[in-house]
C-alpha cells in the first residue's frame, strides 16, 4: 500500500480502531469526554468520544509552534475552519450526545504531532481540554503462508494475559490505574465492574496497556469482580473489595465550622473566594469589622448536605483603608473569630468596576500602575483567547482606565485582564453573564535555565486547592510523574524543578485543576550568539493598535531579546524569546500602542554579539470628524459569519445604521466611543442576508460619516 492510498483510507474514516493517547489533565478518565488518535507519518485520525453527561457541539484543536496543519476532513454534518491563529474549529448543529462519537482527519507538516484540544457545548462553555500525543499506526504485514502458526496474532486473550489495579484497596468514587500485559496487540477492550461497563481502552503494539478509570460514586461498597472483555465476549477477572467513600462524614455528625480563602495579608484589588465547612443544613453569617471596630460588611450562606458552604466572590476595593480587620463567622451554635491585614506591595492594582457584567455592556477596569511608564493590557476570554490588547501610556498620576465593549453574542464566563509593566505582571478577573471564578495560573522565575540550575514556579488559583503539575519535554512526551501541589490559604503556591538530566530544548509546564488549565513555556540549555540573526515583520506600515508578528532565522535553540523602540529611541517593550530547533523565530506578542507617535519604529533582535534590526512605519492618527470602515471578521461557531466595524474620531455615543442597496435598514446599533474616539465592534451578519453592496452610516452628536462594504 502506498502512502497516498493509506492517507485516503484514514481520511475516509474506514479505520476501525484507535490507540489511546496521553490526555491532559485527566488522562482520559472514564465517564468523561476523551479524544483518541492514530497516526501514519503526517496523517492523524482523531476520534472524539462523549462519555460525559453533556452534549458536545464544538471541538477546537491546535498544534505547538513547530507544527502546522496542512489540511483536514470531517464527517458528514460537521464543518471545519482554520482561523488566523492556526486553530481548527470543528462545529455541528447536531450535538454529539452522551455515548456517541465522531471522527476527524488532519494532515500536518511533520509526523506525530502533539495536538491540543478543547471540547465545548452548544453555549460555547468548555467541557474538557487536553493535550494528545498520537502514536504511530502499526504496520500491517500480510501473512502469505495460510498454515503459518499465528498464535497471539489474532487472539485478544491467552492464559498469559493478566492485569492489576492500583491501589489494591480502592474506594467508592475514587480513581484507579489499570495496567496489564500479554493481551492482543493494538486491540480494544471494555472494562467492567461486575456487569456495569465503566470504560474502554486500547493496547499497544506489544499487548500492554495502562489506563485510568473512575469507580462510580453510586457503586456499592462490597467485593466485586473487575473484568476486561474483548469484542468476542472473552474476559479476564480480578476480585477485589471496594471500600466506603474516603472521608465520608455521616450527616448526623456535627462538622466543625471552618473558613478558608482569606489570607493573613490581603491586597487592594484582590479577588477572594471564601468558603468553608459547617453543619449540613445550617445557615452561616460572616460579619467583617474595620480597624476601628465598625461593621462594614455582612454576608450569609447556606451549608449544603455535604457540609460545605461558600460566598459569592468578593473584590477588595481600591480605596479600602490599610490596617488590621477582624471578622466573626457563626452558624448560631458555633462561633469562629478571624483576622487579616490589608496592605499593598503590588505596583499594579487594576480592578473591574463590577464583578459581573451583562452581555452588551461595556466591561470597565480602572486602577493604578507605575507612573510615567507604558503598560501592556491583554484581555482573554473564558477559552483563553486574546480578544483585545494594547500598550497604554501612563502619566505622572499612575491612573489606568480600560474598556471593552461586549455584545449579546459575546462568550460568557470569566475574563482575565493581564497587565504587564516592566517585570511586574498582575491578573484581574471579571465575569460576563456570571460571577468570575479564579482560574489556575503559573509563572517561572525566568525563561531559560542551565542544566545545573533549579527552576522555580509560582502558581496561583483558588485558596487551599490541590493542583496537578505535568512537564512536557521537547519531543512532546511527559517528563517525570504528575506532581500534586496544594496552594496556601492565599491561593498561592510554589514548586521547584531540578533540571539535572534535562536535555536542551523547549519544555511546557501544565498546571490543572478539573477543566481549568494553564500552560507556560520554559527552556533549558539555550545559548546566545549562535549564528547570524535575520528578522522581519509581515508588513511595513502599521496603524496604532495593530498587532506585529516578528519572524526570523538564526541558529537552532538560540536565546534572543527583542526590543521595540519608538521614533525617539525610547524602549516601548522588551521581550525575551527563542528560536526553535530549526532556527525559526516567531514572536506575536508585540503591538503598536494606541497612542503611538507616527514615524519610523525599530524592532531590534540581539543574542550575544549578534544582532539585527527591522523598521516599520507607524502611520498618523490625526482624524477630522468621523471615519468608519468595515472589514471581514471571524466566523462565530453556532452563530455565523461576522464583520468588524471600526470607527475613529467618535465623541460620546455613536449611532450605526446599515442599509441594503434598496435603502432598507438591515440593522441599527449604538455604542459609546472610547476616550481615543474609537469603536471596534463585531457585527453578526443576519441569516439569509443576500450578497451585495451595503452602506454603513455612523453619527454622533457632532459629525457623521458613511462607507460601503461587500457581503459575499
Amino acid at each position: 500500500m502506498n502512502r497516498s492510498s493509506t492517507r485516503g483510507i484514514i481520511l475516509s474514516f474506514t479505520l476501525l480502531f484507535s490507540i489511546m493517547i496521553i490526555s491532559l489533565p485527566s488522562y482520559a478518565y472514564a465517564d468523561d469526554v476523551s479524544v483518541t488518535s492514530v497516526a501514519l507519518e503526517e496523517t492523524s485520525l482523531l476520534e472524539l468520544k462523549n462519555d460525559s453527561n453533556e452534549e458536545v457541539n464544538t471541538l477546537r484543536i491546535w498544534l505547538g509552534s513547530d507544527f502546522n496543519f496542512k489540511s483536514f476532513k470531517t464527517e458528514k454534518g460537521w464543518v471545519g475552519e482554520k482561523n488566523s491563529q492556526g486553530v481548527i474549529i470543528f462545529t455541528s448543529t447536531e450535538s454529539i450526545k452522551p455515548g456517541e462519537s465522531v471522527k476527524f482527519g488532519v494532515i500536518t507538516d511533520k509526523p506525530n504531532p502533539a495536538i491540543n484540544w478543547k471540547v465545548l457545548d452548544k453555549k460555547d462553555v468548555q467541557i474538557e481540554t487536553g493535550l494528545s500525543i498520537a502514536k504511530e499506526l502499526p504496520v500491517v504485514v500480510k501473512n502469505t503462508k495460510p498454515n503459518q502458526n499465528t498464535e497471539n496474532s489474532s487472539q485478544s486473550m491467552t492464559s498469559e494475559s493478566s492485569f492489576r489495579i492500583v491501589p489494591e484497596k480502592p474506594n467508592v468514587g475514587s480513581t484507579i490505574r489499570v495496567t496489564g500485559d500479554n493481551f492482543g496487540a493494538s486491540q480494544e477492550f471494555d472494562f467492567y465492574i461486575d456487569s456495569k461497563k465503566i470504560g474502554t481502552f486500547v493496547t499497544d503494539g506489544n499487548g500492554h496497556f495502562m489506563t485510568t478509570m473512575k469507580i462510580p460514586s453510586d457503586q456499592k461498597a462490597d467485593r466485586v469482580d473487575f473484568k476486561i472483555k474483548d469484542k468476542a465476549g472473552e474476559e479476564k477477572n480480578l476480585s477485589l473489595r471496594i471500600g466506603e467513600v474516603e472521608n465520608r462524614i455521616p450527616e448526623s455528625e456535627n462538622i466543625p465550622l471552618t473558613i478558608q480563602g482569606i489570607p493573613n495579608i490581603v491586597n487592594r484589588g484582590d479577588l477572594l473566594e471564601i468558603f468553608g465547612t459547617g453543619t449540613p443544613g445550617k445557615g452561616i453569617t460572616i460579619t467583617i469589622n474595620s480597624p476601628e471596630g465598625e461593621v462594614i460588611r455582612t454576608r450569609t450562606s447556606e451549608v449544603d448536605s455535604k457540609g460545605n458552604w461558600k460566598l459569592d466572590p468578593l473584590l477588595v476595593p481600591l480605596d479600602r483603608p490599610f490596617g488590621k480587620y477582624t471578622g466573626t463567622i457563626t452558624d448560631g451554635k458555633q462561633n469562629k473569630l478571624i483576622s487579616w491585614t490589608v496592605e499593598s506591595d503590588k505596583k499594579i492594582i487594576i480592578t473591574p468596576t463590577t464583578l459581573k457584567f451583562e452581555p452588551g455592556e461595556i466591561m470597565k477596569f480602572n486602577g493604578t500602575a507605575i507612573p510615567n511608564k507604558p503598560i501592556e493590557i491583554v484581555l482573554e476570554d473564558p477559552l483563553g483567547k486574546e480578544v483585545f490588547s494594547d500598550i497604554i501610556s501612563i502619566d505622572a498620576s499612575g491612573e489606568v482606565e480600560f474598556e471593552y465593549q461586549t455584545t449579546q453574542t459575546t462568550t460568557e464566563g470569566t475574563y482575565a485582564l493581564i497587565a504587564t509593566q516592566d517585570k511586574e505582571k498582575e491578573f484581574t478577573y471579571a465575569g460576563l453573564g456570571q460571577l468570575p471564578t479564579i482560574p489556575v495560573n503559573l509563572e517561572f522565575d525566568k525563561l531559560n535555565y542551565k542544566t545545573s540550575e533549579t527552576a522555580f514556579i509560582t502558581i496561583s488559583g483558588k485558596a487551599s486547592e490541590i493542583l496537578s503539575l505535568l512537564i512536557i519535554d521537547p519531543s512532546d512526551k511527559t517528563k517525570g510523574d504528575v506532581v500534586s501541589i496544594q496552594l496556601q490559604p492565599d491561593g498561592r503556591g510554589s514548586h521547584s524543578i531540578d533540571l539535572k538530566g534535562f536535555a536542551s530544548g523547549v519544555y511546557t509546564a501544565v498546571a490543572s485543576k478539573g477543566t481549568s488549565q494553564s500552560t507556560e513555556i520554559f527552556t533549558v540549555g539555550l545559548v546566545v550568539g549562535s549564528g547570524d540573526i535575520e528578522i522581519n515583520t509581515t508588513k511595513l506600515d502599521y496603524n496604532p493598535g495593530d498587532p506585529i508578528l516578528v519572524l526570523g532565522d538564526t541558529g537552532s535553540n538560540v536565546l534572543l531579546t527583542l526590543t521595540m523602540l519608538d521614533p525617539d529611541g525610547k524602549e516601548i517593550k522588551v521581550k525575551e524569546t527563542f528560536s526553535n530547533k530549526n532556527g525559526k523565530i516567531s514572536e506575536s506578542s508585540f503591538r503598536v500602542p494606541s497612542d503611538a507617535k507616527p514615524g519610523i519604529w525599530i524592532i531590534k533582535a540581539t543574542s550575544g554579539s549578534n544582532f539585527d534590526n527591522t523598521e516599520i512605519e507607524v502611520l498618523g492618527t490625526s482624524i477630522e470628524g468621523l471615519v468608519v470602515s468595515v472589514v471581514d471578521g471571524d466566523e462565530i461557531p453556532g452563530v455565523g459569519k461576522s464583520k468588524t466595524i471600526k470607527v475613529n474620531g467618535g465623541q460620546q455615543t455613536v449611532t450605526i445604521e446599515i442599509f441594503a442597496a434598496d435603502g432598507e435598514i438591515i440593522d441599527e446599533l449604538s455604542f459609546p466611543a472610547s476616550k481615543q474616539g474609537e469603536i471596534k465592534q463585531p457585527w453578526i451578519i443576519p441569516k439569509d442576508t443576500e450578497p451585495g453592496t451595503y452602506t454603513i452610516k455612523v453619527s454622533d452628536a457632532f459629525n457623521s460619516a458613511e462607507s460601503t462594504f461587500q457581503i459575499e
